[in-house]
C-alpha cells in the first residue's frame, strides 16, 4: 500500500513545481514583449515634435532599435556561456534594476539643437543616451529567459522554443493595443508612466524566474537531455542560412509596407496589418503543433509569388480591397515559409542563445536594406520585387523530379527570357502588345515558376531564376499611365506623370495627387504665358479665395510663409511685389519642382526661390515674430499627416508668427481623415477663430479639384469677406473631440469621424 501512495505523493509537488515554473516564465516573456514593442512608438512620439517630423527620425529608430536588439540577444548569449547559474540571475537583474532608475523615460537634456551634418548619427547617439540602457535590457530578455528555463528541468526544457510564440503574442498584443487603446485613450505623460510601472512588474517576474532557477535540482545543470546532448555544434553554411531566412521576410514586411501605403493606398495605420501578420507568423512556427503545417506553407509559397507577380503587373487602384488583401495574403504566405524553415531547423536547446543572435542579426540586415539602404539607391521601391524573388532562395534544397528534363531548364529559360525581352527594343506592333499584355506575360511566367515547383520539384536556383524574370519583365513594360519619373528620397516617392499627349504634368505621392500642370491646350498647342494655378490651388478653391481675401483686407503687398512646395504651384498665386518664404523638408522635392521640364511654376513665376529646408516644426520656428500676414499649411504626404504640425503646441507657434491682422490657412482635404475638427480645436485652444470651407468651386475641367481649408485668426475682421462669405463656415470647437497636442493625438477618431460623416 505504502509503495502505491509514496509515487503519488512525490510527484505532486513536482508536477505544481513544473505548472508554477511554466506559468512564471511565460508570463515574464510575454510581459517582456508587451513592452519592448509599445516602447518603440511611445518613445518616437515623444521624439518627433522635439526634432521634426521628419520620416528619417522612424528610419533612424529603426536601426536603433534593430541594433539594440541585436546587442541585446548578443549579451544572453555571452551570459549563457558562464555556468554557474547565480552569476547569470544577479547580473541581468543589477542591469534591469539600474535601467529601472533611469525612468520614466526622457528625451536626454543634454543633446541640443541637431547639428548641421550627421544628423542621422546624432539622433542614433540620442536614442542611445536617452532610452538605450532600458530598451538593451527588454532586449536581452527573450533568449535570456528561454535559457534559463532550459536550466530548471522542466520536462519542456529540451525544446523550449514554444516559448517564442508566446513572446511574439505579447508583441501582438503590444502593437495592436497601442493605435487602438493606449494613443487614443492616454497622454504620452500617462503611457509613459504605465509603461514604467510595467517594467517594475517585469523585474519582479525576473527575479522570480531566477529563484525559480535557483532553486531547481542541481542535477538540471547541465540536463543530460538539454545541456549535455550529443548534438553537434550548427556550422557557418547554417548559421548563415538563418540569417539570409531571417533578413528576406525582415525585408518584405518593409517593403511591402512602403507598396501597398505608396502605390496601393494611404490609409492611416495601414502599417499595423502587414507587421501583425509578420508576428503572427512567428507565433504559429515555434507553437508545439503548428496551426498551419510548414510543408503546406511550402507548397503554396510559389503560388504566393506569382499571386505577388500578377498584382504587381495588374497595379493596384482598380480593386482596392482586393488588392490589398492579395499583397498581405501573399506576404503572410512567404514569411510562414521562411520562418518555418527557420523552425524546422532550430538547434538544440544548448546552441538556442546562438541562434537568436543569427535570427536578430538577419532582422537587422533586412531592416536596414528595405529601410536605409533601398532609399538610397533606387527611385522605386524595387526593394520589393528583389526581396520577392530571393523569398524563392528560402526554399529548401530538393531531389527533382524528371531530372533528365529538368538539366535543359536553363537553356529553356534563357531562350524564353530573349524571346520575351528582345521585343522591348524594338517599336512596332510586338512591342506594343506585350505593354499591352503585360500582366499575363510576366504572370504567365510567375505560373510557370509555382508550376516547376509544384510538378517538377525544382530546385530554389531555377525558380528564382524564373521569378526575376518575371519581375524584370513588369518593369521593362511598363504599365500605359503615360511617361513616368519617379523621384525618391527619405520622404517617400514621388511620381512625375506626363499624362497621354502631354496635356498635363502631374506629381503625385502614393495615390493622392499633390499638384498638376497644364503643358498642352486642348487643341494639342503648348501652354505659353504664367501657368495658371489648378488641382486644390485654383483662384476658387479655398486656398485661393483665402489669399485673395486676405490680399484684399490688407490692400498691400503680402508677406506670406508656404510651409511644403509640392509642385511648386503657390509661387504663381504670389502677386508682384509680395514676399513668399517657402518651407519644405525634402531637397528633392524642391529640385523637381524646379525643373522646368516636370513643372514651370516655379521657373516662371519665382526663378529664384531658395526654401528654408527642413522640417517645418523647426525652422519656422526660427522665424521673427508678428511679421507674417498668412501662414499656408500643406505639408501633407499622401493621405499622411505629421501630426506635430497639426497641434496645439503648432498652432501657437503659427499665431505668434503672424501679423496683428494675420491668419494661418490649413489644407486639410483628407479621403481618410477629419482634420477639420482637429485643426478647429487646436485654434480655439489658442484663443483663435476659425472658418471652414469644403463646397466645390463649380467649375468644370481637369484637375480642378474641391478644397477643405481652413482658415483661422484672432479676430473676425482679420479674414476679410471670407466673415461674410456663405461658402465659408464659422465653425466652433467640438467639445466631445479632445483637443491634439505633443503629449496627445488620436489618429483613430478623425478616421472614425470620417467614417461616421460618409465621406
Amino acid at each position: 500500500m505504502d509503495s502505491i501512495v509514496q509515487p503519488a505523493a512525490t510527484e505532486q509537488p513536482s508536477s505544481s513545481r513544473n505548472r508554477l515554473l511554466l506559468t512564471v516564465y511565460t508570463a515574464a516573456i510575454f510581459v517582456s514583449a508587451l513592452l519592448l514593442f509599445s516602447v518603440q512608438p511611445l518613445f518616437t512620439k515623444m521624439v518627433l515634435p522635439r526634432l521634426g517630423g521628419s520620416p528619417a527620425v522612424w528610419s533612424v529608430a529603426m536601426v536603433f532599435f534593430q541594433s539594440l536588439l541585436l546587442a541585446g540577444y548578443a549579451y544572453a548569449h555571452l551570459l549563457m556561456q558562464v555556468r554557474n547559474r547565480i552569476i547569470p540571475v544577479v547580473v541581468h537583474l543589477l542591469l534591469l534594476v539600474l535601467a529601472f532608475v533611469t525612468l520614466p523615460l526622457g528625451i536626454a537634456t543634454a543633446y541640443g539643437e541637431p547639428p548641421a551634418s550627421g544628423y542621422a548619427f546624432w539622433l542614433l547617439g540620442l536614442f542611445v543616451v536617452s532610452i538605450g540602457l532600458p530598451f538593451f535590457a527588454l532586449a536581452a530578455n527573450n533568449p535570456l529567459l528561454q535559457a534559463w528555463f532550459v536550466r530548471t528541468g522542466h520536462p519542456a526544457g529540451h525544446d523550449p522554443y514554444f516559448l517564442y510564440a508566446s513572446s511574439n503574442i505579447g508583441s501582438f498584443l503590444a502593437l495592436l493595443s497601442y493605435p487602438f487603446l493606449l494613443e487614443p485613450m492616454f497622454t504620452l505623460h500617462t503611457q509613459n508612466r504605465l509603461w514604467t510601472g510595467g517594467y517594475g512588474l517585469l523585474i519582479l517576474l525576473i527575479a522570480a524566474c531566477g529563484v525559480l532557477l535557483l532553486r531547481s535540482p542541481k542535477l538540471a545543470l547541465p540536463d543530460a537531455r538539454t545541456e549535455e546532448i550529443n548534438a553537434p555544434a550548427p556550422g557557418l553554411v547554417m548559421r548563415l542560412r538563418w540569417i539570409f531566412l531571417a533578413a528576406v521576410p525582415s525585408g518584405l514586411l518593409i517593403a511591402v509596407t512602403a507598396h501597398i501605403s505608396t502605390d496601393v493606398a494611404a490609409a492611416p495605420l495601414l502599417w499595423v496589418l502587414p507587421l501583425s501578420l509578420y508576428l503572427l507568423t512567428w507565433v504559429v512556427v515555434f507553437q508545439s503543433r503548428p496551426l498551419l503545417p510548414h510543408t503546406w506553407m511550402l507548397m503554396l509559397q510559389p503560388v504566393a509569388i506569382a499571386g505577388v507577380i500578377f498584382l504587381l503587373a495588374f497595379g493596384g487602384e482598380q480593386n482596392l480591397l482586393l488588392t490589398l488583401g492579395g499583397h498581405q495574403l501573399c506576404f503572410f504566405v512567404i514569411a510562414m515559409a521562411c520562418h518555418g524553415e527557420l523552425a524546422r531547423t532550430r538547434p538544440a536547446a544548448k546552441y538556442l542563445t546562438g541562434f537568436y543572435v543569427a535570427l536578430s542579426f538577419g532582422g537587422m540586415v533586412g531592416g536596414l536594406f528595405a529601410g536605409l539602404v533601398a532609399p538610397f539607391t533606387f527611385s522605386w521601391i524595387a526593394e520589393y520585387p528583389i526581396l520577392i524573388a530571393l523569398a524563392a532562395l528560402c526554399r529548401p534544397s530538393a531531389n527533382e523530379r524528371l531530372a533528365g528534363i529538368a538539366k535543359w531548364y536553363w537553356v529553356a529559360l534563357a531562350v524564353l527570357a530573349a524571346a520575351l525581352v528582345a521585343p522591348s527594343y524594338t517599336t512596332g506592333s510586338l512591342s506594343t502588345w506585350f505593354e499591352d499584355h503585360r500582366v499575363w506575360v510576366a504572370g504567365s511566367v510567375g505560373v510557370l515558376a509555382a508550376l516547376l515547383t509544384l510538378a517538377l520539384n525544382a530546385g530554389r536556383w531555377k525558380i528564382f531564376a524564373t521569378v526575376a524574370l518575371a519581375l524584370a519583365l513588369i518593369r521593362i513594360y511598363p504599365a500605359d499611365e503615360g511617361r513616368v519619373t519617379t523621384v525618391r528620397s527619405f520622404f517617400g516617392v514621388h511620381k512625375i506623370v506626363e499624362t497621354p499627349g502631354g496635356y498635363f504634368h502631374v506629381l503625385m505621392h502614393g495615390t493622392t495627387i499633390h499638384g498638376a500642370e497644364r503643358f498642352r491646350n486642348n487643341d494639342g498647342t503648348p501652354v505659353t504665358g504664367r501657368p495658371e494655378p489648378i488641382t486644390y490651388y485654383h483662384k476658387d478653391g479655398g486656398i485661393g479665395q483665402a489669399i485673395t481675401a486676405i490680399r484684399e483686407r490688407k490692400g498691400a503687398p503680402l508677406k506670406v510663409a508656404a510651409i511644403g512646395v509640392g509642385s511648386g504651384t503657390l509661387a504663381c498665386a504670389a502677386e508682384p511685389g509680395e514676399n513668399w518664404t517657402f518651407f519644405e523638408i525634402d531637397q528633392s522635392m524642391v529640385d523637381a519642382a524646379s525643373d522646368p521640364k516636370n513643372f514651370r511654376y516655379i521657373s516662371s513665376c519665382m526663378p529664384g526661390l531658395k526654401p528654408v529646408i527642413g522640417d517645418a516644426r523647426l525652422t519656422f520656428a526660427k522665424e521673427p515674430d508678428g511679421v507674417y500676414d498668412l501662414i499656408i499649411v500643406d505639408a501633407y504626404s499622401s493621405d499622411a499627416i505629421p501630426i506635430h504640425l497639426a497641434t496645439e503646441e503648432a498652432m501657437k507657434i503659427y499665431k505668434d508668427k503672424l501679423a496683428p491682422h494675420g491668419a494661418v490657412v490649413m489644407h486639410v482635404s483628407n479621403r481618410h481623415l477629419d482634420l477639420e475638427t482637429v485643426v478647429v480645436g487646436i485654434a480655439d485652444a489658442n484663443d483663435m477663430k476659425s472658418w471652414v470651407f469644403n463646397e466645390d468651386s463649380g467649375r468644370d475641367g481637369d484637375y480642378i479639384f474641391s478644397t477643405d481649408v481652413v482658415i483661422s485668426a484672432r479676430e473676425e475682421e482679420d479674414v476679410g469677406k471670407l466673415a461674410s462669405s456663405k461658402v465659408w463656415e464659422q465653425t466652433e470647437a467640438d467639445d466631445r473631440v479632445r483637443v491634439w497636442t505633443d503629449d496627445y493625438s488620436n489618429i483613430l477618431g478623425a478616421l472614425y469621424r470620417r467614417l461616421r460623416d460618409g465621406e
